[in-house]
């Protein structure tokens, strides 16, 4: 017994002292985010920080910091250009009052689907448009992390079939969506994500928007608000970002910096497929807990869709970035226009 406990303490020193002369982090960074919680926080923000301080070996840490710690909500990525936050994570449509191209790359209603999407990103240039994109306009490093499918189009105390349903709903919404919606009537403001669920509980607001239907469960919408409207033809994709300062990334190695854009680019495919076979139990929850599922005509997502499509040319018009991009995307669509017939089997 004597020798088990003696080579327990040996054991044990060994660890202590191994743990103190473990190397401290070479690159310490506060990532400040637009979350409160949920799936975006676990999947996405914390999931990196994780990633990144294992393949790094440790020489990067991440410090992973909620809604409005060291900015006020929706303001993570002027605390990143400003050196307030070494990162972010965030979605870029929030910044849409600056320059409306960022809701290219976070997706809105005129957007392609989550999966043509991600092979644009990835495989059409679309990454590389965001990083240069950024690197102009904003002065940070830019790349997705983080990507949905279609989101739940609403939860909502009123039921909403069609959008002449839209008119005087009171509606929390971010992007594109919040000008296109008010064009139809619908009376829409923006909120950071924290403050949705008490303004709907109150009645401040008709319905809202947030995530998919699996990301939303957590967000609680359903307990106060009977009616679940999809598909999201407001958001049919929602990729998010990452976000890095300047200054901190050029204080990273070249083999740094090509793990964090790798293990960004992980947490996205990851995120990806884990929201996906969530989503699919989702509706069966929501069934179960007395809430009643509201599906948009073809018509009405179709119409939409044009709708928006007319909203983005005439953006194009006189903004030479968001032509850029959209005309990056439209042609990738086009190329993608008769995927079906090969890539699905119809049974």
């Amino acid at each position: 017994m004597k020798r088990v406990t003696l080579a327990c303490v040996a054991g044990l020193s060994a660890f202590a002292l191994a743990s103190v002369n473990a190397p401290a982090a070479e690159h310490n960074w506060k990532m400040q985010t637009e979350w409160g919680g949920g799936p975006l926080m676990d999947l996405g923000a914390k999931a990196f920080a994780e990633r990144i301080k294992f393949l790094t070996d440790g020489r990067i840490a991440v410090q992973v910091l909620p809604a409005g710690t060291l900015a006020k909500g929706l303001e993570a990525r002027t605390a990143v250009a400003a050196g307030v936050a070494e990162a972010c994570h965030t979605w870029m449509g929030y910044d849409w009052g600056k320059d409306k191209t960022v809701v290219l790359f976070g997706g809105f209603s005129g957007s392609m689907d989550s999966e043509r999407m991600l092979h644009w990103l990835y495989e059409g240039g679309g990454a590389e448009l965001q990083r240069a994109y950024n690197d102009e306009k904003f002065g940070i490093v830019s790349m997705p992390m983080f990507a949905r499918t279609a989101e739940a189009f609403l939860h909502s105390r009123k039921p909403v079939r069609t959008m002449e349903d839209l008119k005087g709903l009171k509606l929390r919404t971010a992007g594109a969506w919040l000008e296109i919606s008010k064009s139809l009537g619908a009376a829409s403001l923006t909120t950071p994500g924290p403050e949705t669920y008490p303004m709907l509980e109150r009645g401040a607001i008709d319905a809202t928007e947030w995530g998919t239907l699996y990301e939303n469960i957590s967000m609680g919408f359903h307990k106060i608000a009977k009616y679940v409207i999809i598909p999201g033809v407001h958001q049919p994709s929602a990729p998010f970002e990452l976000c890095v300062n300047k200054a901190a990334w050029g204080k990273l190695s070249d083999r740094d910096k090509k793990i964090v854009e790798i293990t960004a680019r992980q947490v996205t495919m990851e995120s990806w497929m884990r929201v996906g076979a969530e989503d699919a139990k989702a509706l069966k929850f929501y069934r179960e807990q007395g809430n009643e599922i509201i599906e948009l005509s073809p018509e009405v997502q179709r119409a939409t869709k044009d709708m928006s499509v007319k909203w983005a040319e005439e953006q194009a018009k006189d903004n030479p970035w968001f032509k850029k991009v959209w005309e990056s995307q439209r042609a990738f669509e086009k190329l993608w226009e008769n995927a079906s017939t090969y890539r699905n089997v119809k049974y």
